[in-house]
């Protein structure tokens, strides 16, 4: 069995890159907020870009400015060499990864990125680099060394600047008053789209479906109602059709409890008056989280005149994929 100490490695590696990040925090000056006035003042998008194992946290950037509203994509910078810069106009601003800031095929770019007008904005660890002097912007991302032991793979530095472009990322969502229901936009096929876009009216039954009686008819008729609709309730009604208690399988084992009688009892007499209901445009979560809180299973949904328009059970919240 290996006698190494895997823990004591792992402790000093995760040290090692938070001291970077923390170092790299206490760096941040008004170049940040340079680099962040040129993206929101871009008129195309942010071409992001970096090669070797900055490259992947370009592409992990890109995508998250993508996601938060500022239009972005990823650009490799040795495809960009070979007619790639196609994609770069002088109303884009390139945001540029290399710790040393002199990898060749970066600075390959750099007379015809100049050359197009397009900003650049530089993620390097070293300013007096090609790439630094030439950008625009310079965000530091220098760290003291590698947590590889041999100060050689990328470890810290592509944390630093992992966490630099979260930076970026964050400040341009605050800055550009980003909504949970904007990112929900931007992810419509996952969970948290499917719980910030979908509404009651989405998802509940309506028209005759929903399970009505009127207030003095009698609990046969209400349950003939009840099991015709299938809901194990029904919405009760007035005379001007407004809703004003709901009767439940529950308020039927109650009735039996206290020995009223099933055949001559008048639902307005044993209906839970004044019950929780939710409007068409609450959202589901909303309507999900309530129906948890109150351990209930189904839902009047009625409009702003008191009416009742829909029914939602917790089975289509089920089916909707938001438990």
């Amino acid at each position: 069995m290996s006698t190494f100490d895997f823990i004591k490695s792992a402790q000093r590696t995760i040290s090692m890159e938070v001291a970077a990040v923390t170092a790299m925090a206490q760096r941040i000056d008004s170049s940040f907020s340079q680099a962040c006035e040129i993206i929101l003042a871009c008129q195309g998008r942010t071409v992001v870009t970096g090669i070797g194992k900055s490259g992947h946290i370009a592409k992990k950037i890109a995508a998250s400015l993508a996601s938060t509203g500022t239009p972005a994509f990823f650009v490799h910078p040795a495809e960009a060499s070979h007619g790639d810069l196609g994609m770069i106009t002088s109303n884009d601003v390139v945001i540029a990864l290399s710790n040393s800031g002199s990898s060749s095929e970066m600075v390959a770019l750099l007379p015809t990125l100049t050359r197009v007008g397009a900003k650049i904005i530089s993620l390097c660890g070293k300013a007096d680099s090609p790439l630094a002097q030439a950008a625009d912007v310079n965000l530091d991302i220098w760290i003291e060394s590698e947590a590889c032991p041999l100060d050689l793979a990328p470890t810290s530095s592509t944390t630093a600047s992992l966490v630099m472009g979260d930076a970026l990322t964050v400040a341009l969502l605050e800055a550009r008053g980003f909504s949970a229901e904007d990112f929900a936009f931007r992810h419509p096929g996952g969970t948290l789209g499917r719980k910030l876009l979908l509404r009651v009216s989405d998802v509940m039954h309506a028209g005759d479906q929903v399970p009505k009686i009127h207030r003095a008819a009698s609990l046969g008729e209400t349950l003939s109602m009840m099991t015709a609709k299938g809901f194990g309730m029904t919405a009760v009604m007035d005379d001007s059709d407004k809703l004003v208690g709901i009767f439940t399988d529950g308020d039927l084992r109650r009735c039996v409890d206290k020995g009223i009688n099933i055949g001559s009892a008048i639902v307005g007499d044993v209906m839970t008056p004044n019950p929780r209901t939710v409007q068409s445009r609450m959202l589901a979560a909303q309507a999900l989280n309530l129906m948890e809180t109150n351990k209930i299973t189904a839902l009047i949904v009625e409009d702003e005149n008191q009416k009742a328009v829909g029914v939602l059970h917790m089975h289509d919240l089920l089916r909707a994929g938001l438990v």
